[in-house]
């Protein structure tokens, strides 16, 4: 069917689509109502469904005779540690651990916290959790403690499950301080922090409150999966807000399985048995629904990488993984590819690997400039695609779903909405827009399943963050416009959004006509304050590794570039060359903190940065070249 009627059926008739792709699970208690509202008058799916996520992504595979299939291979560079294990071994490590958990008194709609790195532990901790109906809440391992203990007072988990350390690259990083600190700070205070040790000589200072997870495995019976309502929670996960104040994004349990499962065969292409691969780490929402819960639902073998793009040993890495495991799809975000390409530009490296499996290449998380997109794509001859979502969508939003329909790829777009998603750009009165407006970015209600039921503790957060903008519409915090043919475009947060001398411009326009240049590795270009216009664009840039190029010509062709493209409206006459550009753990680049750095002398350097020795290297090149404040 073309992708049009598909996606036309979604939105016309979405009960009845979504019942059909709810059928596709084993449900404990088949759903009859399929669209309801809650006591908070927002919508949700399957409401008298019963089912289990733990039992899908496990049980339902050894009863249908595949207990022997490989449900993770866990490689990890960093330890020299490759391990496959079957779906038949995966049921034994949760049923366990979640008898564990039950005999430490943990029960339904209790919550649990997780903090660990990247190792199978960690995806036993999170389907034992929802195993039994406790709410797990995963943090991004190596969080400070202060941000730890911020999500232990908001969600109050009766345990912690945690490892004694983490590897970044060669930096050993201790868990089980960070955890005690955390539980210091904290006014809730949990009941039991369950410590794997890693057995790597990291030594784990010892509390009252301790459980060692070996012994609690070993020592307790296997749990059963609950028959759990389709409504239930299944996890909190927390993203930051703009307020400082995270915000714990809730999702359902029957919505979510129906919507990953429905994911993997119409939005990624894959079938039951492949192998696919998420790069990233399960403390984002990208772990959670694509190293987690999407793979194991339909069956597939997932990859858990324990590494990083490069350094681990080499930019090769990713290319060694895909070949040795034969990855079918594989998805990570641009920031790694860019890692990459700085190592690596003409992708010798690449030729060393037979990547005859691979059959698409997704990319998101961020915005993909052109550049590197056109450079993945013609280094690995498969289709790229660039796709887009969010922490609240928990799948994907925009994208070419291949899975129903192959079109054409167009650099800059993340393609057409997904199934369910009734994606309007709007302007400031919520009116729709005509193509080629850039508007706001929202989605007509209700949502497709799968996608945030509220905040944790903060329904009022969740109607003003999110509903009041636009009533009877999503409002996802980005804007963007359509082209004469649907293609949608991001252009980022509305708040990349710069007035410069009244005429409203995209720095994500500039930023992608400055990564286009052929020696720029990476680059950001922001707002920052100008006493004659508002604001004037600044762009920052990281050059690729083994140019001898001249900083002064290359930022004489940038400039005249971006005037060329855009006109001397834009105003960029400023671009500086760094060492490196600050992110997130995650790698997105902290593009706000770079203009708050030149404009405010007091501004919250958020947790996730990756490294807080970067602000004082872009302090000094403000300083030197007299930017903002500076």
């Amino acid at each position: 069917m073309p992708y049009q009627d598909f996606y036309r059926k979604s939105i016309d008739q979405p009960e009845q689509f979504w019942k059909e792709q709810a059928d596709q699970l084993e449900w404990f208690k088949q759903p009859k109502t399929i669209l309801s509202k809650d006591s908070h008058d927002y919508f949700q799916w399957f409401e008298d469904g019963e089912l289990n996520l733990s039992y899908l992504c496990i049980d339902k595979h050894i009863k249908d005779g595949f207990g022997d299939q490989d449900a993770v291979i866990y490689d990890s560079p960093v330890t020299h540690t490759k391990q496959h294990i079957t779906f038949n071994q995966l049921h034994e490590e949760v049923s366990k651990l979640a008898g564990g958990l039950q005999s430490l008194g943990l029960k339904k709609g209790d919550t649990c916290i997780i903090y660990m790195p990247m190792i199978p532990q960690a995806l036993y901790a999170m389907l034992a959790c929802v195993r039994i109906g406790v709410i797990h809440s995963v943090v991004f391992g190596g969080f400070a403690p202060h941000e730890l203990a911020i999500r232990i007072d908001d969600c109050k988990p009766k345990a912690v499950i945690t490892a004694s350390n983490g590897i970044e690259i060669q930096r050993v990083i201790p868990y089980k301080p960070f955890v005690d600190e955390a539980i210091k700070q904290a006014e809730s205070k949990p009941e039991h922090v369950i410590v794997f040790d890693r057995e790597q000589n990291v030594e784990i200072p010892k509390q009252n409150y301790d459980v060692d997870y070996k012994t609690l495995v070993e020592k307790s019976s296997s749990a059963e999966a609950v028959s759990l309502p389709a409504t239930h929670p299944s996890y909190i996960l927390y993203t930051s807000g703009t307020t400082g104040k995270p915000k714990g994004i809730i999702r359902d349990t029957g919505g979510y399985a129906t919507a990953l499962k429905f994911s993997m065969k119409y939005v990624y292409g894959v079938d039951e048995g492949d192998t696919y691969w998420a790069a990233s780490d399960v403390g984002w929402v990208v772990g959670h629904s694509y190293i987690v819960y999407a793979p194991l639902l339909n069956r597939n073998t997932t990859i858990l990488f324990e590494g990083k793009p490069i350094k681990t040993p080499d930019a090769s890495t990713f290319w060694r993984v895909i070949s040795e495991h034969n990855v079918k799809v594989m998805f990570t975000a641009p920031t790694a590819i860019r890692a990459i390409k700085k190592e690596d530009p003409n992708g010798h490296m690449i030729k060393r690997f037979d990547l005859s499996c691979l059959k698409y290449q997704f990319l998101a998380g961020e915005r993909c400039d052109v550049a590197t997109l056109t450079w993945t794509h013609e280094k690995l001859n498969v289709p790229v695609i660039d796709h887009w979502w969010q922490t609240e969508s928990g799948w994907p939003m925009l994208a070419n779903m291949v899975g129903v329909q192959l079109q054409e790829v167009r650099p800059g777009s993340a393609s057409f909405p997904v199934s369910g998603y009734d994606i309007q750009i709007l302007n400031e009165e919520g009116h729709e827009l005509e193509a080629g407006v850039e508007g706001y970015v929202a989605a007509k209600l209700p949502l497709p399943p799968g996608t945030l039921m509220n905040l944790w503790g903060n329904p009022e957060r969740f109607k003003s963050g999110y509903l009041d903008r636009f009533p009877g519409y999503y409002f996802s915090g980005d804007g963007g416009y359509k082209d004469e043919d649907g293609y949608v475009f991001i252009t980022g947060r509305v708040d990349d959004i710069i007035n410069v001398a009244g005429h409203r411009l995209s720095t994500a326009e500039m930023e992608e006509i400055v990564a286009s240049h052929k020696s720029v590795a990476e680059c950001a270009v922001f707002g920052v304050h100008c006493d004659l216009k508002g604001q004037k664009p600044l762009g920052l840039v990281v050059l690729k590794s083994g140019l001898n190029d001249d900083e002064a010509n290359v930022q004489t062709e940038i400039i005249k570039e971006v005037r060329k493209e855009i006109g001397a409206v834009a105003s960029f006459k400023d671009v500086y060359v760094v060492n490196r550009l600050p992110k997130t753990r995650s790698g997105k680049i902290l593009r706000k903190l770079l203009r708050n750095i030149a404009d405010e002398q007091q501004y919250n350097i958020p947790s996730t940065i990756d490294d807080v020795a970067i602000i004082d290297e872009i302090k000094n090149v403000y300083a030197k070249n007299h930017v903002g404040i500076h």
